[in-house]
């Protein structure tokens, strides 16, 4: 019952039909076939542009996320490669939902940048995954994260939400095609407030300022993951 309560407050506004049309359809699946445990929902503020960092296990991060966002009352926008705008109707889902293509090259990154920015300068959500791809640890604590979310919250002042995703890698495994919903698995989505770094922000962040930052936002993330899994993170 709780889930049919959440299911029906999801936010219909700012969606695109396609994007909607494809959360009508996956986020009952999901209901019906997983568990849900979301924490901290209130930590992602309803309005105004805001980054949500997140650690990545596997496909399923981005429809598990995407859950977490709308029953917080946000709407998310993802990074994804390019080649997704190639495909039938996954392309239509993409550029209805106003999701970010990144294409091959360096400036080709640097105009996703600057499309993110643009997006959370319109009051926008959009959801980085600060490892870039998949954790490469076997035992599923996050990895060294990129600067690129950093540069992006430092020179516009964004709030960065961290976020911690477990689950998702017993629901699709990583190499697997099928999701695996035997065991019932259960996603576990946890929030934080706002990572601060304040004495960090300028419109010209240095390398030193970058990975200062960089750190806090993954520290934020594996502390709430080590509370999801009841367990210490493993010293650096």
């Amino acid at each position: 019952m709780a889930k049919l309560h959440l299911l029906g407050r999801l936010p219909r506004r700012g969606r695109g039909f396609w994007y909607g049309l494809a959360i009508e359809v996956l986020a009952p699946v999901l209901a019906l076939t997983t568990r849900w445990r979301l924490r901290g929902r209130r930590h992602l503020p309803r309005r105004g542009g805001v980054l949500v960092a997140s650690n990545h296990l596997s496909y399923a991060d981005p429809i598990a996320v995407t859950l977490f966002g709308l029953t917080a009352r946000r709407v998310p926008r993802f990074f994804a490669k390019a080649d997704l705008w190639t495909v039938p109707v996954v392309r239509s889902v993409m550029s209805s939902g106003g999701h970010l293509p990144v294409h091959r090259g360096r400036s080709s990154a640097l105009d996703a940048y600057r499309q993110a920015v643009a997006s959370v300068r319109a009051g926008e959500c959009v959801v980085v995954f600060p490892e870039g791809t998949f954790g490469d640890r076997a035992d599923g604590w996050p990895g060294e994260g990129r600067t690129g979310l950093a540069r992006m919250a430092l020179t516009t002042g964004t709030p960065v939400v961290p976020l911690a995703c477990w689950g998702t890698q017993h629901l699709l495994p990583v190499g697997s095609s099928l999701p695996r919903v035997l065991p019932r698995p259960t996603l576990h989505l946890a929030a934080g407030p706002p990572v601060d770094l304040s004495d960090l922000e300028s419109d010209r962040p240095g390398a030193a300022q970058l990975r200062e930052a960089t750190e806090r936002i993954m520290a934020a993330i594996t502390d709430l993951l080590a509370e999801v899994r009841d367990q210490p993170p493993p010293e650096a």
